[in-house]
């Protein structure tokens, strides 16, 4: 496979691909406007914060797999993807004991005024009277939205530092996820307003999406108690800094950000934030997942999306459709010859169905198979007499509606 890396990648795992056969081509100065014309005929991009535009998509001549090094994929864009047949594939939860580490330093240097103790040392400054007015963690509640791989990473430490951790239950949680929840020992409460009510420190830690940009608007900021610690390190655009910025004045509030809504693209720079500037605010440089240990488990995860895609089973893909309110699961036994699938999706199609999913096994002995076809619309009586006039058609079975 030809691999496009348009960010900086260790160079240990790209010769790990190239031993494995593949062709990789590495450009980390490559960005949003220059990633078209370097596209080429790669099949796979690899790309950690560089920006994938429809452009790009659309000037690729093999493109079939985007990998983006990291959770997120807000900088890919996903439409364009699938409206191409790209798949987009993510490496999940590999950084999250990195971003909640920061998550902690963050609370740490806010409430030990650690920041600000360093600069004035300095500039050859003693004031052990102002520095030694700190509140301590220890029994105090934080809340936190998000309860995915690095809200949890983020309980788990606040648990060794005696805090109680809180969040909002929510509906459609696995077994799993609760289990993992009870074990960290969260306590779920039953709304968001009883949630913030209690808090004295708030991490955030949910992803970029319409419902999430400014979660934290005036109303969340009115919902909090005076002096209240707001950390977020997950999107920027989360924070309505606004309303960040009058509860840091008005309400004794103090901050920890990792992200800004209009932060420098560029890796260096100059940068005019008032809220980063703010007094109240420690800050560091979109820097959460950047630890060398996080960087080799993504680029580890990245490896692990490739091969298998190079196997044939696409993992972590993001921009799959789920299927839609009004689809119907059928399965559809059958003698194993060549060409009765054929003739099966002709009979879907003759009468207007699209199949939005299939799946063929065979049974143990290789004389017959089962196949399970998801195909949008009502399976009218019509179209099952036509499958079932297919002689090689053992029989037609309607398993359920498949639920969006």
């Amino acid at each position: 496979m030809k691999i496009l890396f348009a960010d900086a990648v260790d160079a240990a795992r790209v010769a790990a691909l190239e031993a494995a056969g593949h062709e990789c081509r590495l450009d980390a100065s490559l960005a949003a406007d220059t990633l078209p014309d370097a596209i080429g005929d790669a099949e796979a991009v690899v790309v950690r914060s560089t920006k994938v535009t429809a452009e790009a998509i659309a000037a690729a001549t093999d493109l079939s797999l985007i990998v983006r090094a990291g959770a997120g994929t807000d900088n890919i864009e996903k439409a364009a993807a699938s409206e191409a047949g790209v798949y987009v594939c993510n490496v999940p939860g590999r950084n999250a004991i990195a971003v909640a580490e920061l998550t902690m330093g963050l609370l740490l240097a806010i409430d030990r005024h650690i920041a600000d103790g360093a600069a004035d040392l300095r500039r050859g400054l003693w004031d052990k009277k102002r520095y030694t007015a700190a509140d301590g963690l220890a029994g105090k509640t934080m809340a936190i939205l998000g309860l995915g791989d690095i809200g949890l990473a983020v309980a788990e430490r606040a648990k060794a530092f005696d805090l109680t951790v809180v969040a909002e239950r929510k509906a459609g949680r696995s077994e799993a996820a609760l289990a993992r929840i009870r074990s960290v020992g969260v306590r779920l409460v039953e709304t968001r307003t009883e949630l913030l009510a209690g808090a004295d420190i708030v991490s955030i830690h949910v992803p970029k999406a319409a419902e999430t940009t400014h979660l934290v608007n005036d109303a969340f900021i009115d919902a909090l108690p005076d002096r209240c610690i707001v950390l977020n390190t997950s999107r920027g655009d989360v924070v309505d800094e606004a309303a960040l910025a009058r509860g840091l004045d008005q309400r004794g509030m103090r901050a920890g950000l990792d992200v800004y809504a209009d932060e420098p693209t560029n890796a260096s720079g100059s940068f005019d934030s008032k809220i980063a500037s703010h007094p109240s605010v420690v800050g560091s440089h979109h820097i959460g997942a950047s630890t060398t240990q996080a960087q080799e488990s993504v680029a580890d995860g990245m490896i692990e999306v490739i091969e298998a895609y190079v196997a044939g089973d696409v993992i972590n893909c993001v921009n799959m459709a789920s299927n839609r309110s009004d689809a119907v699961s059928l399965s559809i036994r059958h003698l194993d010859r060549v060409g009765v699938l054929a003739r099966i999706l002709n009979a879907l199609s003759t009468n207007g169905h699209n199949v939005e999913q299939m799946e063929n096994r065979l049974f143990a002995g290789g004389g017959a198979a089962v196949a399970t076809i998801n195909i949008d619309g009502a399976f009218s009586p019509t179209t099952k007499q036509a499958i079932e006039d297919i002689d090689e058609v053992i029989a037609v079975s309607i398993n359920a509606e498949v639920a969006a």
